[in-house]
Protein backbone atom coordinates (compact mmCIF):
# COMPACT_ATOMS: atom_id res chain seq x y z
CA UNK A 1 0.00 0.00 0.00
CA UNK A 2 0.98 3.41 -1.01
CA UNK A 3 0.94 4.65 2.95
CA UNK A 4 3.00 5.51 6.00
CA UNK A 5 1.97 5.53 9.62
CA UNK A 6 1.86 8.50 11.61
CA UNK A 7 0.36 8.56 15.13
CA UNK A 8 -2.21 5.66 14.00
CA UNK A 9 -3.07 7.65 10.67
CA UNK A 10 -2.29 6.75 7.69
CA UNK A 11 -0.79 8.84 4.73
CA UNK A 12 -1.82 7.68 1.11
CA UNK A 13 -0.01 9.00 -2.15
CA UNK A 14 -2.10 8.26 -4.17
CA UNK A 15 -4.73 10.68 -6.07
CA UNK A 16 -3.88 13.67 -4.16
CA UNK A 17 -3.95 16.98 -5.16
CA UNK A 18 -0.92 18.84 -3.08
CA UNK A 19 0.29 22.23 -2.28
CA UNK A 20 4.03 22.99 -3.44
CA UNK A 21 6.29 24.05 -0.67
CA UNK A 22 6.98 28.09 -1.08
CA UNK A 23 9.34 30.44 0.55
CA UNK A 24 7.49 33.46 2.32
CA UNK A 25 4.29 31.82 1.04
CA UNK A 26 3.89 28.34 2.61
CA UNK A 27 2.49 29.27 6.10
CA UNK A 28 -0.20 28.30 7.98
CA UNK A 29 -3.25 30.65 6.47
CA UNK A 30 -2.62 29.58 2.90
CA UNK A 31 -2.33 25.60 3.87
CA UNK A 32 -5.43 26.17 5.75
CA UNK A 33 -7.07 27.94 2.59
CA UNK A 34 -5.78 25.52 -0.02
CA UNK A 35 -6.71 22.65 2.40
CA UNK A 36 -10.33 24.20 2.73
CA UNK A 37 -10.75 24.45 -1.34
CA UNK A 38 -9.49 21.00 -1.23
CA UNK A 39 -5.87 20.35 -1.38
CA UNK A 40 -5.49 17.02 0.55
CA UNK A 41 -1.29 18.05 1.36
CA UNK A 42 0.14 20.85 2.19
CA UNK A 43 3.59 22.04 2.03
CA UNK A 44 5.36 24.35 4.46
CA UNK A 45 7.57 26.72 3.41
CA UNK A 46 11.48 25.27 3.40
CA UNK A 47 12.94 25.58 6.39
CA UNK A 48 16.63 25.53 6.93
CA UNK A 49 18.08 23.04 9.56
CA UNK A 50 20.68 26.29 11.07
CA UNK A 51 17.76 28.00 11.51
CA UNK A 52 15.82 25.08 13.19
CA UNK A 53 18.37 24.28 15.43
CA UNK A 54 18.48 28.32 17.10
CA UNK A 55 14.36 27.02 17.87
CA UNK A 56 12.71 25.82 20.35
CA UNK A 57 8.94 24.39 19.90
CA UNK A 58 5.75 25.87 21.99
CA UNK A 59 2.38 25.70 22.91
CA UNK A 60 0.47 29.32 21.75
CA UNK A 61 -2.42 29.01 24.50
CA UNK A 62 -4.28 32.22 22.70
CA UNK A 63 -3.86 30.49 19.09
CA UNK A 64 -4.44 27.02 19.80
CA UNK A 65 -0.69 26.61 17.69
CA UNK A 66 2.63 24.87 18.03
CA UNK A 67 5.26 27.25 16.97
CA UNK A 68 8.31 27.02 16.20
CA UNK A 69 10.21 29.92 18.04
CA UNK A 70 13.52 31.61 17.36
CA UNK A 71 15.33 31.72 21.30
CA UNK A 72 17.34 35.32 20.46
CA UNK A 73 14.39 36.80 18.62
CA UNK A 74 11.44 35.73 19.29
CA UNK A 75 10.13 35.25 16.08
CA UNK A 76 8.26 32.59 14.54
CA UNK A 77 9.65 30.18 12.25
CA UNK A 78 7.04 27.54 12.13
CA UNK A 79 3.39 27.48 13.05
CA UNK A 80 1.18 24.97 12.78
CA UNK A 81 -2.14 23.78 14.67
CA UNK A 82 -3.57 20.55 15.67
CA UNK A 83 -6.29 20.60 12.43
CA UNK A 84 -3.59 20.47 9.69
CA UNK A 85 -1.66 17.59 11.94
CA UNK A 86 -2.57 14.62 9.46
CA UNK A 87 -1.51 16.95 6.15
CA UNK A 88 1.19 19.15 6.58
CA UNK A 89 4.44 18.62 5.38
CA UNK A 90 7.53 20.22 7.00
CA UNK A 91 10.23 20.99 4.50
CA UNK A 92 13.09 21.09 5.36
CA UNK A 93 16.60 22.67 4.02
CA UNK A 94 19.83 20.77 4.80
CA UNK A 95 23.51 19.46 3.86
CA UNK A 96 24.19 17.33 6.74
CA UNK A 97 22.55 13.95 7.72
CA UNK A 98 23.11 14.75 11.44
CA UNK A 99 22.32 18.21 11.40
CA UNK A 100 18.52 17.26 9.45
CA UNK A 101 17.94 14.78 12.18
CA UNK A 102 18.44 17.14 15.05
CA UNK A 103 16.08 19.86 13.03
CA UNK A 104 13.71 17.36 12.67
CA UNK A 105 13.05 15.98 15.70
CA UNK A 106 11.95 19.63 16.80
CA UNK A 107 9.26 19.49 14.27
CA UNK A 108 7.84 15.96 13.64
CA UNK A 109 5.55 15.16 16.39
CA UNK A 110 3.63 18.00 14.99
CA UNK A 111 3.74 17.42 11.23
CA UNK A 112 2.56 14.78 8.96
CA UNK A 113 5.53 14.13 7.31
CA UNK A 114 9.37 15.51 6.37
CA UNK A 115 10.40 16.65 3.52
CA UNK A 116 14.14 16.97 2.24
CA UNK A 117 14.66 19.93 -0.57
CA UNK A 118 16.54 18.83 -3.14
CA UNK A 119 15.59 21.62 -5.87
CA UNK A 120 15.78 24.87 -4.73
CA UNK A 121 17.98 26.61 -7.34
CA UNK A 122 18.52 29.80 -5.22
CA UNK A 123 21.89 30.95 -4.65
CA UNK A 124 21.01 30.97 -0.59
CA UNK A 125 20.41 27.44 -1.05
CA UNK A 126 22.94 26.28 -3.33
CA UNK A 127 25.61 27.98 -1.46
CA UNK A 128 25.20 26.06 2.12
CA UNK A 129 25.41 23.29 0.02
CA UNK A 130 21.42 22.66 -0.03
CA UNK A 131 18.64 22.56 -2.36
CA UNK A 132 19.92 21.65 -5.85
CA UNK A 133 23.43 21.66 -4.95
CA UNK A 134 22.59 18.23 -3.27
CA UNK A 135 21.43 16.77 -6.86
CA UNK A 136 25.49 16.35 -7.91
CA UNK A 137 25.81 14.88 -4.27
CA UNK A 138 23.72 11.16 -4.35
CA UNK A 139 25.74 9.47 -2.09
CA UNK A 140 24.76 12.81 0.64
CA UNK A 141 21.45 12.46 -0.82
CA UNK A 142 21.56 8.69 0.41
CA UNK A 143 23.14 9.40 3.81
CA UNK A 144 20.30 12.13 4.74
CA UNK A 145 17.58 9.92 3.32
CA UNK A 146 18.62 7.25 5.12
CA UNK A 147 19.43 8.69 8.34
CA UNK A 148 16.24 10.39 8.98
CA UNK A 149 13.89 7.35 8.02
CA UNK A 150 15.83 5.11 9.83
CA UNK A 151 15.57 7.51 13.29
CA UNK A 152 12.13 9.26 12.59
CA UNK A 153 8.49 7.76 13.00
CA UNK A 154 7.08 10.03 10.38
CA UNK A 155 7.24 9.36 6.82
CA UNK A 156 10.53 10.72 4.93
CA UNK A 157 9.84 12.21 1.22
CA UNK A 158 12.23 14.53 -0.91
CA UNK A 159 11.80 16.85 -3.73
CA UNK A 160 13.72 17.28 -6.82
CA UNK A 161 14.36 19.00 -10.16
CA UNK A 162 15.17 17.28 -13.12
CA UNK A 163 19.10 16.60 -14.13
CA UNK A 164 20.58 17.30 -17.24
CA UNK A 165 19.66 13.69 -18.84
CA UNK A 166 16.86 11.93 -18.59
CA UNK A 167 18.62 8.98 -18.13
CA UNK A 168 20.55 10.32 -14.92
CA UNK A 169 17.24 11.77 -13.17
CA UNK A 170 15.97 8.07 -13.33
CA UNK A 171 19.16 6.57 -11.89
CA UNK A 172 18.66 9.59 -9.21
CA UNK A 173 15.13 8.74 -8.25
CA UNK A 174 16.01 4.80 -8.25
CA UNK A 175 18.57 6.07 -5.69
CA UNK A 176 16.10 8.04 -3.64
CA UNK A 177 13.61 4.56 -3.89
CA UNK A 178 16.43 2.38 -1.75
CA UNK A 179 16.10 5.01 0.82
CA UNK A 180 13.05 4.09 1.69
CA UNK A 181 11.29 7.25 1.19
CA UNK A 182 7.53 7.29 1.03
CA UNK A 183 7.09 9.21 -1.70
CA UNK A 184 9.41 11.00 -4.39
CA UNK A 185 8.14 14.80 -5.85
CA UNK A 186 9.45 15.72 -9.25
CA UNK A 187 9.41 18.79 -10.88
CA UNK A 188 9.54 18.98 -14.66
CA UNK A 189 12.72 21.40 -14.90
CA UNK A 190 16.20 21.76 -14.48
CA UNK A 191 17.93 23.86 -12.29
CA UNK A 192 18.94 26.24 -15.06
CA UNK A 193 15.05 26.39 -16.60
CA UNK A 194 13.10 29.79 -15.86
CA UNK A 195 9.68 29.54 -14.93
CA UNK A 196 8.02 30.44 -17.94
CA UNK A 197 10.08 27.43 -19.50
CA UNK A 198 7.57 24.54 -20.32
CA UNK A 199 7.70 21.90 -18.21
CA UNK A 200 8.77 18.66 -18.83
CA UNK A 201 6.28 16.01 -18.18
CA UNK A 202 7.64 13.57 -20.45
CA UNK A 203 10.54 13.47 -18.34
CA UNK A 204 8.38 13.09 -15.10
CA UNK A 205 7.08 10.15 -16.52
CA UNK A 206 10.18 8.50 -17.35
CA UNK A 207 10.57 8.42 -13.50
CA UNK A 208 7.23 7.42 -12.68
CA UNK A 209 7.78 4.17 -15.01
CA UNK A 210 11.30 3.44 -13.35
CA UNK A 211 9.63 3.35 -9.55
CA UNK A 212 7.43 1.62 -7.49
CA UNK A 213 6.75 4.48 -4.63
CA UNK A 214 4.32 7.15 -5.20
CA UNK A 215 5.64 10.10 -7.74
CA UNK A 216 4.11 13.27 -6.62
CA UNK A 217 4.28 15.64 -10.25
CA UNK A 218 4.80 19.27 -10.77
CA UNK A 219 5.18 21.99 -12.88
CA UNK A 220 2.33 23.94 -14.96
CA UNK A 221 -0.58 22.84 -12.74
CA UNK A 222 -2.70 25.85 -13.35
CA UNK A 223 -6.30 25.14 -13.40
CA UNK A 224 -7.94 22.39 -11.63
CA UNK A 225 -8.26 20.63 -14.73
CA UNK A 226 -4.53 20.66 -14.93
CA UNK A 227 -4.06 18.14 -12.09
CA UNK A 228 -6.01 15.49 -14.26
CA UNK A 229 -3.97 16.52 -17.31
CA UNK A 230 -0.09 16.12 -15.80
CA UNK A 231 -1.33 12.82 -13.82
CA UNK A 232 -2.37 11.31 -17.26
CA UNK A 233 0.60 12.28 -19.07
CA UNK A 234 3.24 10.77 -16.82
CA UNK A 235 1.37 8.21 -14.53
CA UNK A 236 1.91 9.99 -11.31
CA UNK A 237 0.59 9.27 -8.42
CA UNK A 238 -0.45 12.35 -7.15
CA UNK A 239 -0.10 16.45 -8.49
CA UNK A 240 1.44 19.41 -6.43
CA UNK A 241 1.02 23.19 -7.53
CA UNK A 242 2.78 25.66 -6.67
CA UNK A 243 2.06 29.32 -8.38
CA UNK A 244 -0.92 28.24 -9.55
CA UNK A 245 -2.44 27.99 -6.07
CA UNK A 246 -0.34 30.87 -4.77
CA UNK A 247 -2.49 32.96 -7.07
CA UNK A 248 -5.69 31.84 -7.04
CA UNK A 249 -6.05 28.64 -3.56
CA UNK A 250 -9.78 27.60 -5.19
CA UNK A 251 -8.26 25.86 -8.13
CA UNK A 252 -7.98 22.91 -6.07
CA UNK A 253 -11.89 23.46 -6.16
CA UNK A 254 -13.92 21.05 -8.27
CA UNK A 255 -16.46 23.53 -8.50
CA UNK A 256 -14.08 25.84 -10.58
CA UNK A 257 -12.00 28.89 -9.35
CA UNK A 258 -13.49 31.54 -7.27
CA UNK A 259 -13.47 34.63 -8.04
CA UNK A 260 -9.47 35.75 -7.11
CA UNK A 261 -10.49 39.31 -5.14
CA UNK A 262 -12.60 36.92 -2.85
CA UNK A 263 -9.66 34.62 -2.60
CA UNK A 264 -7.41 37.35 -1.50
CA UNK A 265 -9.86 38.55 1.39
CA UNK A 266 -10.08 35.10 2.37
CA UNK A 267 -6.40 34.94 2.82
CA UNK A 268 -6.54 37.93 4.36
CA UNK A 269 -9.08 37.01 7.22
CA UNK A 270 -6.89 33.42 7.95
CA UNK A 271 -3.75 35.90 8.42
CA UNK A 272 -5.66 37.61 11.10
CA UNK A 273 -6.98 34.96 12.74
CA UNK A 274 -3.73 32.97 12.97
CA UNK A 275 -1.63 36.11 13.49
CA UNK A 276 0.59 35.46 10.25
CA UNK A 277 3.86 37.26 9.97
CA UNK A 278 3.10 40.83 8.29
CA UNK A 279 6.06 40.39 5.58
CA UNK A 280 4.69 37.00 4.27
CA UNK A 281 1.07 38.29 4.16
CA UNK A 282 2.43 41.57 2.36
CA UNK A 283 4.39 39.57 0.11
CA UNK A 284 1.79 36.55 -0.59
CA UNK A 285 -1.18 39.70 -1.35
CA UNK A 286 1.11 41.75 -3.29
CA UNK A 287 1.98 38.60 -5.57
CA UNK A 288 -1.99 37.78 -5.89
CA UNK A 289 -2.06 41.62 -7.35
CA UNK A 290 0.99 41.33 -9.63
CA UNK A 291 -0.39 38.31 -11.22
CA UNK A 292 -4.11 39.27 -11.75
CA UNK A 293 -3.77 43.25 -11.44
CA UNK A 294 -1.02 45.77 -11.03
CA UNK A 295 1.07 46.76 -7.88
CA UNK A 296 1.36 50.63 -9.66
CA UNK A 297 -1.99 50.97 -8.81
CA UNK A 298 -3.54 52.63 -5.29
CA UNK A 299 -4.27 49.25 -3.55
CA UNK A 300 -0.91 47.86 -4.13
CA UNK A 301 0.88 50.91 -2.81
CA UNK A 302 -1.48 51.06 0.33
CA UNK A 303 -0.33 47.41 0.78
CA UNK A 304 3.29 48.78 1.21
CA UNK A 305 2.27 51.66 3.19
CA UNK A 306 0.59 48.71 5.51
CA UNK A 307 2.75 48.08 8.73
CA UNK A 308 0.14 46.09 10.63
CA UNK A 309 -2.44 43.38 10.27
CA UNK A 310 -5.02 45.85 11.35
CA UNK A 311 -3.83 48.11 8.75
CA UNK A 312 -4.39 45.49 6.27
CA UNK A 313 -7.85 44.70 8.01
CA UNK A 314 -8.54 48.37 7.49
CA UNK A 315 -7.50 48.50 4.14
CA UNK A 316 -9.80 46.18 2.72
CA UNK A 317 -12.69 46.78 5.65
CA UNK A 318 -12.22 44.10 7.13
CA UNK A 319 -12.07 45.89 10.78
CA UNK A 320 -14.40 44.80 12.51
CA UNK A 321 -13.23 41.32 11.67
CA UNK A 322 -10.25 41.78 13.23
CA UNK A 323 -11.89 43.43 16.40
CA UNK A 324 -13.62 40.69 16.85
CA UNK A 325 -10.70 38.04 16.22
CA UNK A 326 -8.87 39.75 18.47
CA UNK A 327 -11.97 40.57 21.36
CA UNK A 328 -12.64 36.26 20.92
CA UNK A 329 -9.46 35.01 21.20
CA UNK A 330 -8.00 32.28 23.14
CA UNK A 331 -11.33 32.58 25.10
CA UNK A 332 -12.10 29.22 23.63
CA UNK A 333 -8.91 27.52 24.59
Amino acid sequence: MYGSSIAGMEIDYRNKLVLAPMVRVGTLPLRMLAAEYGADITYGEEIIDHKLLKCERRFNDVLGTVDVVEKATESVVFRTCPEERSRVVFQMGTSDAVRALRAAHIVCMDVAAVDINMGCPKAFSISGGMGAALLSKPELIQDILTTLKRNLDVPVTCKIRLLQSPQETVELARRIEKTGVSALAVHGRKVADRPRDPARWNEIADVVAAVSIPVIANGDVFEYEDFERIRVATGASSVMAARGALWNASMFSPKGKSPWEDVKIEYLKKSILWDNDMKSTKYTLKEMIAHYSCLELPEGKAINKSDTLADLARLYAEDKYYDHVNKNRGRSR
